[in-house]
């Protein structure tokens, strides 16, 4: 038996739901800074930087100071993506979650919640003629492998086939590879990509979505 229970959100989960989504998001930046860092252009222009650095400052201590500034002006590059979704979530659909997901016709968000305390959390919104959309998938690190993001998502299919929509879609970014499995392993396939702001088309970062047709959906 599962040591944790799914329930409709409630207001006094705000908080705990709000530092839930953050901690799940800014996680994944130093996977977005490790997958910059193997880009052969960046690793280029890194090498670029020591030689310049190297020879007009003739030091090879200079030039490896400026390389570690060059890393950390790209680590708060990476992280700020992570930090603006953050802030931009909280202030909008985070910020009013029984207005936003609880009166909506066809709305809906769910918490897991073990121990008294909430470790997990989806939300469902129409997106379309016959399309629900999964948004807001967060699982606290120590609670995964117990399978609570798999029945996070199978809610969410659930309620969708209840109300008669055909098909679910979701986005998740390349570096959340657990999820991406998650999805996969639920009958969501990779329908397209895009970058969630110039800065990610500069570091190469992308957005993936996924579909799902309900009749392909794991049950």
């Amino acid at each position: 038996m599962a040591s944790f229970r799914i329930r409709q959100y409630r207001d006094q989960d705000f908080e705990a739901v709000r530092a839930l989504f953050a901690r799940g998001i800014l996680e994944h930046a130093p996977a977005g800074f490790r997958h910059l860092l193997r880009l052969a252009r960046v690793r280029l222009a890194l090498l670029a930087v020591f030689v310049a650095a190297r020879a007009g400052a003739g030091s090879w201590v200079l030039g490896l100071g400026t390389v570690a500034l060059a890393l950390v002006l790209l680590w708060v590059l990476v992280r700020s993506l992570s930090t603006d979704y953050v802030r931009d979530a909280l202030a909008t659909d985070l910020c009013d979650v029984p207005g936003t997901y609880l009166r909506a016709p066809d709305s809906c968000f769910w918490v897991a919640e073990a121990g008294g305390a909430v470790v997990g959390m989806v939300a469902a919104v129409p997106a379309g003629r016959g399309v629900l959309e999964l948004k807001r998938m967060s699982v606290s690190r120590e609670q995964r492998g117990r399978g609570l993001a798999r029945a996070l998502c199978r809610e969410v299919l659930g309620f969708a086939r209840a109300r008669g929509y055909g098909t679910v879609v979701l986005s998740t970014s390349m570096v959340q590879v657990a999820a991406q499995r998650l999805y996969e392993g639920q009958g969501f396939r990779r329908v397209g990509t895009s970058s969630p702001s110039l800065l990610g088309t500069i570091l190469n970062f992308q957005i993936f979505h996924y579909r799902c047709d309900l009749g392909d959906a794991a049950k």
